[in-house]
């Protein structure tokens, strides 16, 4: 196996176009600011920021959907500003967006599974067992003989991510897929998403502005006004309340229960980030 990062972002910039008086121009305020990451092999981290952090356009450019204004994005070992690279880029980095409506194609769920393999000319016989992999990775094969708009919001999001399962790629990014979910399926899908990482191995980038949903990542980034300005541990960023306040981010209830307990006296330990943990430690004392 390699040893090169799968993901290695150096002092990496960026800026969205504006147009004023019929041209187009750069805002004085970059998007992204020199960016410096690197996201190594069978690694789920997340990517945490209130909107208009930059994450999601830090996302994008992890599977060359945007490309630097100045420094480089290397994606497993290749150039994202190179041409020829962006489809080796793109069938290693499968990207699960907002809304999965725009990731659906066919009339029926094992189709819409099989529809990325068939159009690369993917032998059947290998299709199907892809098709039974992937739905089976994501918890949905029950489900493959339905057609997607008679699903809910969160088995069609595991269509999507089983679509892009199917294709084996390295690194699943999640940009805020979970963002038009109720609160179950999102706990849901984040659930899955730590499946997959923990059960095949995958990487794992997962953007959002939820805190409940970063439980399962080994790194948290903290993104603010187009930096990543901080890089934690989920124990260790939730265990500071003020901090996380201090971030702009909405604190969990559960959360705040741990801090107020502590405070309290009670030996609730800095690992127990979910509903679960700090009952079974409650339950200890």
């Amino acid at each position: 196996m390699s040893n090169i990062p799968l993901i290695d972002i150096q002092q990496m910039s960026y800026t969205y176009p504006v147009e004023k008086q019929g041209k187009m121009t750069a805002p004085d305020k970059k998007t992204l600011d020199d960016i410096n990451l690197q996201v190594q092999r069978g690694e789920y981290v997340a990517i945490l920021g209130h909107n208009g952090s930059g994450k999601s356009t830090l996302a994008r450019h992890c599977n060359a959907l945007l490309l630097p204004d100045s420094g480089q994005v290397l994606v497993d070992g290749r150039d994202t500003r190179d041409p020829a690279s962006h489809q080796y880029v793109r069938d290693r980095m499968g990207m699960i967006f907002q809304n999965p409506d725009n990731q659906l194609i066919a009339t029926v769920v094992e189709d819409d599974v099989a529809w990325g393999l068939a159009i690369r000319g993917i032998p059947v016989q290998e299709i199907r067992a892809r098709v039974d992999m992937a739905l089976r990775a994501v918890n949905i094969e029950h489900l493959r003989l339905l057609a997607p708009h008679k699903l809910s919001g969160g088995q069609r999001q595991r269509v999507a991510i089983a679509g892009i399962v199917a294709l084996r790629p390295l690194c699943i990014i999640a940009d805020e897929a979970t963002s038009m979910l109720d609160p179950q399926a999102r706990q849901e899908l984040t659930h899955v998403l730590y499946e997959l990482h923990r059960d095949y191995g995958l990487t794992i980038l997962h953007v959002t502005h939820l805190l409940e949903e970063v439980i399962f990542a080994q790194r948290i980034l903290v993104m603010e006004q187009g930096r990543i300005i901080l890089e934690e541990t989920p124990s260790s960023l939730f265990a500071d309340v003020e901090k996380l306040r201090a971030l702009k981010l909405v604190v969990p209830d559960y959360i705040l229960l741990a801090d107020r307990l502590r405070q309290a006296g009670l030996a609730i330990s800095q690992s127990a980030v979910t509903v679960d943990a700090l009952a079974r430690e409650i339950a200890n004392e």
